[in-house]
């Protein structure tokens, strides 16, 4: 993209990313999508009214997208040239302090029976589970050969875990099986230098299942997404607008943070949401707003809960819109496909509300998105469209 056409003005844009929100047409349920069976007379107006419709691919045809690639693309990052570790996100979500030379991971607790990985969520547990086995660890292993080990819980089954040292390699594999009711897996090094780093990993992981051998449910922990603190051009500086991330779950708030986006306290519910983004709508330009029940339905492969997450959003979007921003978007940064149970390589439906006069005429689910005017395109092109429909872009040449 070509930054020196980017225009510095206070048209505002916001992204309502409903997280995993492309689905699959479904014969369980009439060969619907869950998009497409949900009441969301408020979207579908705006749609109808001002809205233009197409589907966004965000790695490559056919690549099933992580979180993180997900979201970078959404902002205009190449996914193939950036990389950002689920565990740099995880941790600066959760304000811990994230320093050079850093190994940063993403961890769950599980449920292990003889070896087996029979839950990888421990039945979701509260939080508050979570925050009591993260302090046992805490206590009972503090460091392990002079690495430090600095452990936060997050939101229910999940934590987040630093360790600090020197001659630290965040080339190792995953001590994570990835599905279900298969073996607990260690973490291997990838080359030479990262030796240690799996060595202590794996040290960890061996404490922790010992120490937690007793617990009914959470008696083992997984890590994965093993990262360094990276360096990636700032959001702000590339396209000339203030930027703020409001969202709930603490890695899409590590994701704006990487990105050099302000990030507010997390919000307890969606009305926290809408209150940050009225109280804070004069002081910037660009708003990203996430919601997560969508992508947690899918993964759980519950239609019917999907269909309920999508219609719990539709209320939010008049009181959205009433703030009058120049552009718009509703989308997600990958699909959830109930079938599937997981993230999957389908594109994603992509509602880009305008103030041109154009409009499909649509509502807004798969279906429609595939013969929208937008069509298909990478997700790394939507911030250039989205710039140009919010009159943010120059004329390129005489």
């Amino acid at each position: 993209m070509r930054y020196d056409l980017v225009l510095n003005n206070d048209n505002k844009i916001i992204f309502l990313i409903l997280d995993g929100v492309g689905d699959i047409q479904n014969p369980q349920f009439s060969y619907l999508t869950p998009l497409e069976a949900a009441k969301k007379p408020n979207i579908d107006k705006l749609a109808m009214e001002s809205g233009i419709l197409g589907r966004i691919i965000p790695v490559d045809i056919g690549i099933t997208p992580g979180s993180g690639p997900g979201h970078l693309s959404l902002f205009g990052y190449d996914p193939l040239e950036y990389e950002i570790g689920r565990g740099v996100l995880e941790v600066l979500g959760l304000n811990m302090d994230l320093q050079d030379g850093d190994l940063a991971a993403r961890a769950n607790f599980c449920t292990i029976k003889d070896g087996i990985v029979v839950d990888r969520r421990a039945g979701r547990i509260p939080t508050e589970e979570t925050i009591r086995l993260c302090e046992k660890i805490s206590g009972a292993i503090p460091d392990i050969e002079g690495v430090r080990i600095i452990i936060k819980p997050g939101k229910s089954h999940r934590f987040a875990i630093i360790f600090r040292g020197k001659n630290l390699s965040d080339h190792v594999t995953d001590a994570d099986p990835h599905k279900d009711h298969l073996p607990i897996i260690y973490s291997e090094s990838k080359d030479s230098e990262a030796a240690f780093a799996s060595q202590i990993v794996n040290a960890f992981m061996e404490k922790a299942i010992k120490l937690l051998k007793d617990e009914k449910v959470a008696n083992g922990v997984l890590l994965r997404g093993f990262s360094t603190k990276p360096a990636l051009p700032s959001f702000s500086t590339n396209y000339k607008m203030k930027a703020l991330a409001i969202a709930t779950y603490p890695m899409y708030r590590g994701i704006a943070k990487v990105l050099g986006m302000d990030v507010k306290d997390e919000t307890k519910d969606y009305q926290g949401m809408l209150k940050a983004l009225r109280d804070n709508y004069n002081s910037y330009q660009f708003f990203f707003l996430h919601i997560k029940e969508t992508d947690l339905a899918g993964e759980d492969g519950n239609f019917a809960e999907k269909v309920v997450a999508i219609e719990n959003v539709d209320p939010l979007v008049p009181e959205i819109y009433s703030l009058n921003p120049h552009v718009l978007v509703i989308t997600g940064d990958h699909s959830t496909p109930c079938p599937m149970k997981g993230h999957s390589w389908h594109p994603v439906p992509l509602l880009l509300v305008t103030k041109t006069g154009e409009r499909d005429g649509m509502a807004f689910h798969e279906k429609n998105c595939v013969t929208g005017s937008i069509g298909t395109i990478y997700s790394k092109q939507l911030v250039p469209l989205v710039l140009a429909h919010g009159l943010r872009l120059d004329k390129y040449g005489a």
